[in-house]
């Protein structure tokens, strides 16, 4: 399977081509985008699956402070967001009823949760098959802890390649995750929110707490496990877990094909036209 995160993928376009906020060029774009990725890895890895994100988040359940700084930068910013965000959602429903691909969305649950999820899903057996992940995120490269897992940057156009994924997971969780308002694990819940610096974490403690998480004392553990929770995959609760594997299992989308074309008539999409073969 080819896993998209769908919100990355389609806040990407407009963001880094500075499109105008315009509902066909926003579409093209993103239908553009799946396109030439589903041609390029559809050969080896099968199908896409597009993971969106759920409304809420359980992440903010047990760490208010997750993403905290998100609203804020988007209220500063001159981009009329609502409208960017209508428009994504209006062409994921479109996609939904329209081509042959799976879009698995689920209440409280991220993008993120769901690629973990769909891994771990392709362990189990009789599932087992090669996975691309596209996303230059780096919170994925933990995945590759299995053979089958690998990850696709569109940004750089590089394949991800971690050797050490287990080690990179846990540097990870030390050192906080500052785009996600996760502080390093020498620092408090607020640190962000409050405006401070955080405590420098310097590579020697970095190797002790590698070694032994508990090896500066409780409240540094106590801070471990509060990263642990936010940024390890294996975190997701068990019943989101099942959830989306449910929703995923639910959903035979081989009948769409018969839709692709019909669709992009009626929306005027005709350079994607020449290219329909690639959507199917």
């Amino acid at each position: 399977m080819i896993l998209v995160d769908y919100s990355a993928i389609a806040i990407s376009n407009v963001v880094t081509q500075k499109l105008d906020i315009e509902e066909d060029l926003i579409r093209h774009m993103i239908l553009n985008s799946l396109r030439m990725h589903r041609a390029k890895h559809r050969e080896k890895f099968g199908e896409l699956v597009l993971c969106i994100d759920g409304s809420k988040n359980w992440r903010k359940e047990v760490y208010p402070q997750y993403k905290h700084k998100r609203k804020d930068a988007r209220k500063e910013s001159k981009m009329d967001w609502n409208e960017v965000f209508r428009i994504m959602n209006m062409v994921k429903e479109e996609i939904k009823e329209n081509f042959p691909y799976k879009v698995v969305e689920v209440d409280e649950v991220e993008a993120d949760d769901m690629v973990g999820v769909l891994c771990d899903y392709t362990q189990e057996f009789g599932q087992y098959e090669e996975v691309m992940i596209i996303s230059g995120d780096k919170d994925f490269a933990q995945l590759q802890k299995y053979k089958n897992i690998n990850q696709y940057s569109p940004i750089t156009r590089k394949f991800i390649k971690e050797p050490t994924p287990r080690k990179q997971l846990m540097e990870l969780i030390l050192k906080g995750d500052t785009a996600d308002g996760v502080p390093n694990v020498l620092s408090g819940d607020n640190v962000f929110v409050d405006g401070e610096r955080q405590t420098p974490l310097r590579q020697k403690k970095i190797d002790e707490l590698i070694n032994d998480p508990k090896a500066l004392g409780e409240e540094v553990y106590r801070n471990y496990l509060r990263n642990k929770k936010l940024i390890d995959l294996a975190e997701t609760p068990e019943p989101l877990k099942e959830k989306i594997i449910y929703n995923y299992e639910q959903q035979d989308k081989s009948g769409n094909k018969n839709k692709v074309f019909p669709y992009l008539v009626e929306k005027r999409c005709r350079r994607l036209l020449e290219d329909v073969k690639d959507f199917i």
